[in-house]
């Protein structure tokens, strides 16, 4: 159904098929570690204490449900390689349109949300730069690189990603020599997860509670569905990664975050401030702060770079639909949506702008609209992979080689689990 030959002259304005494996999974990785893992966990650390591990597992299982969903419907239905399009095999063409536009203007908003970060980490190396302009600097940047090709978007984002999956090894392995005893002046330092008020010093709801703010920042694994339309092997490669990514962000996610709260008592989490830095420093590592501020800005700009793919192929798809103007079913010579990409981009300037204007109203509305959107969107998408099951069992058609762990039972799990988020 969303099989975009079928609706362009593959020669005219198909879209590329020039990333590799390691692009695909470097693609997906980076576009879930971002400054919400660096940045926005001492929120959650601090909301819920040690037992934020537990909230970070809950959610990265839940996570791991809905990409079973995925991987089951992208190996049923190869034709359909667009993470947005299942709500439309399941649900109708009302699903398809409107879970299209909400997921478009998800990425969008995080488009600006990133520059502006970006802007002020590298702000606090040039004081006499305005943030705006090194926004704008930033935004101008990853238009350019979207411009050129997927394949230099692939190995762009293979490189940031890279740095940041390397960073976040280096600080467990680092972390956890501490943890253990093995550089630590006192000795082990496990007593952090139960000391200062206990695993759960707000009590076990907290932990609960808390994965409605972790569930944001681990975002974005559904985005192998997009980046693999443009590889060789597409229904291949989002069944392999739907397999295997959710895996690694568990162990990046939770391990890190278990890491912390076992090196430094929770309660000296400070919100908003770095808690990688805080341990990187508890264990003295020279210069910590300069280290994870360039970390911090790798994974904003993976991420910026990220938004902006996601948001051109989106919408080319939607046009493709004939659910958005029909002029965004252009390519350029290189295959690449140009058309998609710079309306991305003036919707980024636009955020940015009013991030400069309003940045308490205008801009934070935007925000926290777009926050709720991506749970409701991963919902349409559970809800469309009952109903397609059910659909092709009633067909008579054979089972999927690819098929989600004890259904109904586990998609009723996961719906449910999203409506409590909700």
């Amino acid at each position: 159904m969303n099989e975009i030959a079928a609706a362009l002259p593959v020669d005219d304005h198909s879209l590329s098929r020039s990333l590799r494996p390691r692009h695909v999974t470097m693609i997906t990785i980076g576009g879930i570690i971002g400054a919400g893992l660096f940045v926005g966990s001492s929120a959650a650390i601090a909301a819920a204490g040690p037992a934020i591990v537990v909230s970070y597992l809950l959610t990265g299982l839940l996570i791991l449900l809905i990409m079973r969903m995925l991987g089951e419907m992208a190996v049923g239905m190869p034709q359909i390689r667009s993470f947005t399009e299942f709500a439309r095999a399941g649900l109708g063409n009302w699903a398809g349109f409107s879970v299209g536009w909400l997921y478009w203007y998800f990425w969008v908003i995080v488009v600006p949300v990133e520059a502006i970060a970006g802007a002020t980490i590298i702000q606090g190396w040039l004081p006499g730069v305005p943030a705006w302009q090194i926004g704008v600097a930033l935004m101008a940047l990853m238009t350019g690189v979207n411009l050129m090709s997927a394949r230099a978007y692939g190995e762009f984002e293979f490189w940031f990603a890279s740095i940041k999956v390397t960073a976040i090894i280096a600080f467990i392995l680092v972390a956890a020599a501490y943890a253990f005893g093995l550089r630590s002046p006192t000795g082990q330092t496990f007593a952090n997860l139960v000391a200062h008020g206990g695993f759960a010093p707000h009590g076990a709801l907290a932990a609960l509670a808390a994965v409605t703010t972790v569930i944001f920042s681990m975002m974005g694994a559904e985005i192998v569905t997009i980046a693999a339309v443009e590889s060789t092997e597409p229904a291949r490669a989002v069944a392999r990664m739907t397999s295997t990514v959710i895996g690694r962000i568990l162990l990046f996610y939770v391990g890190s975050i278990f890491m912390i709260v076992s090196v430094v008592p929770w309660n000296l989490v400070v919100p908003g401030q770095s808690p990688f830095t805080l341990v990187l420093d508890t264990i003295h590592i020279p210069y910590a702060s300069t280290i994870m501020a360039w970390i911090i800005l790798t994974a904003v700009l993976s991420c910026l770079n990220s938004a902006f793919y996601v948001a051109s192929r989106v919408l080319f798809v939607l046009a493709a639909h004939g659910d958005a103007p029909h002029w965004l079913v252009k390519t350029n010579r290189r295959h690449v949506p140009a058309r998609s990409v710079l309306l991305a981009s003036v919707a980024g300037f636009a955020g940015v702008i009013a991030a400069i204007l309003s940045p308490s109203m205008v801009f934070a509305f935007l925000v926290n609209a777009s926050g709720a959107l991506i749970v409701f969107i991963y919902l349409a998408i559970a809800v469309s992979q009952v109903r397609v099951r059910r659909q092709a069992e009633l067909a008579g058609k054979p089972p999927s080689a690819l098929p989600m762990w004890l259904f109904p039972w586990l998609s009723y799990l996961a719906i449910a689990g999203m409506i409590a988020v909700l």
